[in-house]
């Protein structure tokens, strides 16, 4: 069973660690992404320099920072539904880190 395939067409930094993504079908979701921004890629965003510098990938349609760090374009879409997971991912990384 397939599942629907998003492409981030826009990206705006809305302060903070927070952004308004758009999709391909014409949908925009504001995601607070602090909350996940730990470990050994996704730490690094915390330098909001850094976090600042997101763009989108052309070939993969999702956003991307230099340091190699993406997310799933489906995951931003559907980011309500995944944030309790991601925020137990970024948990685990932050004790990986310890």
């Amino acid at each position: 069973m397939g599942h629907p395939i998003y492409r981030v067409t826009s990206v705006e930094l809305l302060g903070n660690y927070r952004l308004r993504v758009g999709f391909d079908d014409g949908s925009t979701r504001d995601i607070d992404l602090e909350p996940v921004l730990e470990g050994e890629i996704y730490g690094l965003l915390r330098d909001r320099t850094v976090f600042a510098s997101v763009e989108i990938d052309p070939e993969v349609h999702t956003l991307v920072w230099p340091n190699g760090a993406d997310f799933d374009p489906a995951i931003l879409h559907d980011w309500p539904e995944h944030e309790a997971a991601m925020r137990q991912l970024a948990k685990r990384w932050a004790m990986a880190g310890v």
